[in-house]
């Protein structure tokens, strides 16, 4: 699976921090490079002009010490990506900067517009010209149009009001860094204070690695300018959120703080609910990491059989759902796990993991463990099954190719090779999280979505985004 972007904006006061706001945002996207290893971009303002650099490859691997002396700026933002609309090339880099009648301003996204091509049909018409064919870029043009004829509360809500989808928003303009987040919040997205400055950034161990103080989410349907002050627009309200239950499964860090929740604390429950619903005689509780680790200290603190590391993992080689490419991501299973044999040879082991997606990186794991001679292996999967694709960020599969859309558990226990399958339940995973359902996307594990989507079932709480109530 694929998590599209991970974004940060900083603004630090002009006198006290006049060109180093670069060099801020290079350590924060370092801490959100878990987001998309595909490429990365900086954007900065200096008083003057907006001055940008992007390119393929990781935030290390592209920006060094020349390129970040360039970008002398006070205050700025940045991106993390990996491609869920808009191909893996240079043109879909971000943060995209737009040049238009008042000035140029720069912007950058972590989600995904079910009607975006619909949008840019829509926009090409009227003579608009696109240099990508990321989302982003529709986004953009939209919020030029409305710039142009409005002051950028009313501009950034009127075109919220066209935007079917996910997002979190980053934008500079001028020496304003503006965070937007959609109406269900479906991306997290929160603010910090720094010394002298502010940030806002999709995880709050950004703000951790620049020592930081989290200040507070930012609210579904709001708006904030960060500037020698934070301002607050809430310019949508809406009954019930939709933050992603996987950003909690799997793809934020478990030390981010997600929406008032500790992500390392859902995933401990996450197996301690494990551990209470499907009980299980064995010698060993063993982690596929780095995600599984959590919920398996979890599931071994809550049922006493001993944690120990059955797989060590190459810290050194990419993880398998940023790669593209199902070659590649069979040869990275290979590249970057190995067994402990003394810790499972002769041993039935509880295998814990976030998820299943295709099923075939957990045969192959099942398969080394099993070569490493375990006895048995009982599989303990952190997420029910997924049985509908994602529309709203998460590029995990097709419906044909996720193996629990046309497989019944006992299914998908034989394809990977297990003793044993259990998933947990949805209601377990909810209560571990700690939000109520009506508050979460759980569209993968339902095929009921929040959001109207051609072609899906979609939930009667709401179906459209123009449907919302102005706050």
């Amino acid at each position: 699976m694929k998590d599209k972007c991970g974004v940060v904006g900083v603004w630090f006061d002009k006198e006290k921090n006049r060109d180093s706001s670069a060099i801020y945002i290079y350590y924060a996207l370092q801490a959100l490079q878990h987001r998309g290893q595909e490429s990365s971009g900086i954007a900065v303002f200096n008083g003057n002009a907006v001055l940008s650099d992007k390119g393929m490859g990781l935030v290390t691997d592209y920006f060094n010490r020349d390129r970040l002396q360039r970008l002398a700026g006070y205050t700025g933002i940045g991106h993390v990506r990996y491609s869920t609309t808009g191909s893996s090339k240079q043109e879909n880099c971000q943060p995209f900067t737009v040049s238009y009648r008042n000035g140029t301003f720069a912007i950058a996204h972590n989600g995904n517009l079910v009607n975006y091509r619909e949008l840019k049909q829509e926009l090409e018409a009227s003579g608009r010209v696109f240099t990508s064919d990321s989302d982003t870029e529709v986004i953009a043009h939209l919020l030029v149009n409305e710039l142009m004829r409005s002051d950028l509360a009313e501009a950034v809500r009127e075109t919220m009001r066209k935007l079917i989808g996910s997002y979190s928003l980053v934008i500079l303009l001028g020496d304003q860094v503006i965070g937007v987040r959609d109406p269900l919040g479906f991306k997290p997205l929160c603010i910090g204070r720094l010394d002298n400055g502010y940030i806002i950034t999709s995880e709050s161990a950004a703000i951790d690695t620049l020592n930081g103080e989290i200040l507070r989410d930012v609210s579904p349907g709001e708006m904030v300018v960060l500037s020698d002050k934070i301002e607050s627009h809430k310019l949508f309200k809406c009954k019930n959120h939709a933050l992603c239950m996987f950003e909690f499964v799997y793809f934020a860090r478990p030390d981010s703080i997600l929406d008032g929740k500790l992500v390392y604390k859902v995933r401990q429950r996450i197996g301690e609910e494990l551990s209470r619903e499907c009980p299980t005689r064995a010698d060993v509780v063993s982690p596929v990491p780095d995600s599984g680790i959590t919920s398996a200290i979890g599931y071994a603190g809550a049922s006493g059989v001993p944690y120990s590391e059955g797989l060590i993992k190459n810290r050194y080689v990419g993880r398998t759902f940023i790669m593209p490419g199902q070659d590649m991501r069979e040869t990275a299973v290979r590249l970057k796990l190995n067994t402990v044999r003394e810790n499972i040879a002769g041993k039935e082991v509880i295998l814990i993991d976030d998820s299943i997606v295709r099923g075939t990186t957990s045969r192959r794991i099942i398969d080394l463990i099993r070569r490493g001679g375990a006895k048995s292996i009982h599989a303990r999967i952190g997420s029910p099954p997924i049985i509908s694709p994602c529309y709203l960020g998460i590029d995990m599969a097709t419906r044909e190719e996720l193996i629990a859309a046309h497989k019944s558990v006992k299914g998908v226990e034989f394809m990977i090779g297990a003793d044993s399958l259990y998933y947990i339940s949805l209601d377990g995973l909810v209560k571990a999280i700690g939000i109520d359902k009506e508050d979460l996307c759980t569209g993968c594990l339902t095929g009921v979505y929040p959001i109207e989507i051609p072609g899906e079932r979609c939930e009667s709480r709401q179906t459209k985004l123009n449907n919302f109530i102005d706050a």
